[in-house]
């Protein structure tokens, strides 16, 4: 069946209809195209194509669609798209009164409000994922209370801090995503539907109540941009390109942390793997996968841009790349989502390896400078001074611990016992008491944020769900 063919003497060549096929992906849309379908229904029935009667029995004949579409093989047809799919579909239960359901209706609007519908689902579902991993960093936040880690800069040991700081900073990154994915809805969440191919409705449609149905919160302002504007879909896919790079980032953290030379963690058996010829070997494959996904979404997002760049004015079959793109997105930022929650949730923290990589590493050596600045001592003098310490201790194969007061006070005199106590990693911490510093109060604060902050965004995607 096509919506299409009086212009033609003859049909496609079988090699073409092959090309141009979308329904073997585009099928994703299914129950999309039957919602936006029967709105338009409604909306027939209000300017009277459709009788009471007949907009009842179509609206019946696509909710029984919906039931049947979960029964296997259901999909198995030769259908040009999902829209011929749905309305063959139709036709089979109310018989030519299915070649009603387009009048006035265009498919460039039409699979465009699909779009825009499906993707209004996958955000919502994406932003509970991310819930529940910022919600696990928080756990492991409060279990790991007092665990230390050594902070890095290029990764070389740089300043103690407390794991709980490090676990907030990612917090941070997963809570802008949330937000970015947000932004993504808002400009998604806008109907198409009265747009036609590009001119607009010949029909006096009720654009509003079309979306409202729907529930869009509001309607295209321009046909010719409605029916062509992709930039809803490059918005999803570059918020879902940074959730991907945000997880990466973690996920690198983690395979060296978890690594033999580290120590610093475990993370559980669901999430490793084995060697076929080592017996020894435990592999922290969930983490190198979420990695090497990263490159496959953010390409998504470049294919699409590529896709999109130099079409002219307004609708152009390209169009029909931008759903596979998408769609591979969605289910590989959930996926991914998914699978990083559980390796937060069964991790294992080696806090004894922590600590000793923190005190060998010399983190505290800004702090033992800064303490030096703050009794008048030039901070280029005290990086000066503790410069020195740390070279004599690197020959003489010395922890901060090791050394003496009277030691230290060879390197200077302005040392006393309260300088030589800031030598220790845990006592370096409250060396950065600023908001947004590793200082335990200030953690604690930030914490005690994030938690409400999360609250209100569970909130919020729960309270438009009621």
């Amino acid at each position: 069946m096509k919506l299409w063919g009086g212009r033609f003497e003859s049909g496609p060549a079988e090699v073409f209809e092959r090309f141009s096929g979308s329904l073997h992906f585009d099928r994703e849309l299914f129950q999309a195209d039957v919602e936006g379908s029967q709105a338009f229904a409604k909306a027939l029935r209000h300017v009277g194509i459709l009788s009471r009667e007949e907009c009842d029995g179509i609206l019946d004949a696509f909710n029984r669609m919906l039931e049947e579409a979960a029964a296997p093989g259901y999909f198995d047809a030769d259908d040009e798209d999902i829209h011929t799919f749905v309305i063959r579909k139709l036709g089979e239960r109310v018989g030519t009164l299915a070649e009603k359901i387009h009048t006035g209706r265009s498919r460039n609007e039409q699979v465009a409000c699909d779009f825009r519908l499906w993707m209004k689902g996958e955000i919502r579902r994406i932003q509970g994922r991310l819930e529940a991993l910022m919600g696990s960093l928080l756990r492991l936040a409060d279990r790991e209370r007092d665990a230390l880690l050594p902070g890095y800069t290029h990764v070389r040991r740089a300043q103690a801090v407390l794991f709980r700081h490090y676990l907030l900073a990612y917090f941070e990154m997963f809570h802008r995503d949330w937000q970015r994915m947000q932004e993504a809805h808002l400009r998604t969440d806008v109907s198409p539907l009265g747009c036609g191919a590009l001119a607009g409705s010949g029909f006096p449609f009720d654009r509003a109540q079309m979306a409202s149905d729907l529930g869009f919160s509001g309607v295209a302002a321009n046909s010719m941009d409605a029916v062509s504007d992709r930039d809803f879909a490059l918005d999803f896919l570059y918020a879902g390109s940074l959730v991907m790079l945000h997880s990466s980032r973690l996920a690198e953290d983690w395979i060296l942390y978890s690594s033999e030379e580290f120590g610093f963690l475990e993370i559980g058996d669901e999430v490793t793997t084995g060697s076929s010829l080592m017996p020894q070997k435990r592999n922290p494959d969930a983490l190198e996968l979420l990695r090497g996904k990263t490159g496959r979404v953010c390409a998504n997002l470049q294919g699409l841009m590529m896709t999109l760049k130099g079409l002219p004015m307004s609708y152009n079959r390209d169009l029909q790349e931008d759903k596979e793109c998408v769609f591979d997105t969605a289910a590989q930022v959930a996926d991914s989502l998914e699978v990083l929650t559980l390796c937060v949730d069964t991790a294992r923290i080696h806090r004894d390896a922590m600590e000793s990589a923190a005190e060998r590493g010399w983190v505290s050596a800004t702090a033992l400078a800064e303490t030096l600045a703050r009794r008048g001592v030039s901070f280029h003098r005290a990086h000066q001074i503790v410069g020195g310490i740390v070279l004599a201790s690197v020959k003489a194969g010395k922890s901060p611990a090791d050394w003496t007061l009277a030691e230290l006070m060879e390197f200077a005199p302005e040392l006393d016992e309260r300088a030589r106590q800031a030598l220790a990693p845990r006592a370096a911490l409250e060396n950065h008491q600023l908001a947004g510093g590793t200082d335990p109060a200030r953690v604690e604060d930030a914490l005690a944020e994030a938690r409400k902050r999360l609250a209100r965004l569970e909130q919020a995607r729960a309270g438009e769900a009621a």
